[in-house]
């Protein structure tokens, strides 16, 4: 389980580690999105550093409507668990996105009240 921290307008935030191809590791702080449906999102500017395979491309419907994503095979870390997982990469992210397919296999506990955040 790791735990997050709220953002000044409420946002859900986690600190979570990318792997670059040479074994890099790079810590971020995640931005959980709940509309955005896959595992993770990053802007197209990070991808140069991490130097993850290409694997597709794909149109996906944003709240900006369709936008254009490459889809890359990445390496991330969470909580000490490391995952390889299609990252969806996109112009004019501003932040970099957690979707929740990680609900699929991991429970989100949201308390603003109480200050508490996890993810586990």
């Amino acid at each position: 389980m790791i735990s997050g921290k709220f953002g000044d307008e409420d946002e859900l935030f986690f600190e979570i580690e990318l792997i670059a191809a040479d074994g890099l590791e790079l810590s971020v702080e995640a931005l959980f999105d709940t509309g955005f449906s896959w595992w993770l999102a990053i802007n197209n500017q990070d991808l140069q550093a991490l130097d993850w395979m290409y694997l597709e491309q794909q149109t996906l419907q944003t709240a900006q409507g369709d936008a254009e994503f490459e889809i890359y095979l990445g390496k991330m870390r969470i909580n000490g668990q490391q995952f390889d997982i299609p990252v969806h990469v996109g112009q004019g992210l501003t932040e970099v996105l957690l979707g929740r397919q990680w609900l699929k296999n991991r429970r989100l506990v949201v308390d603003i009240s109480s200050g508490i955040l996890t993810l586990g």
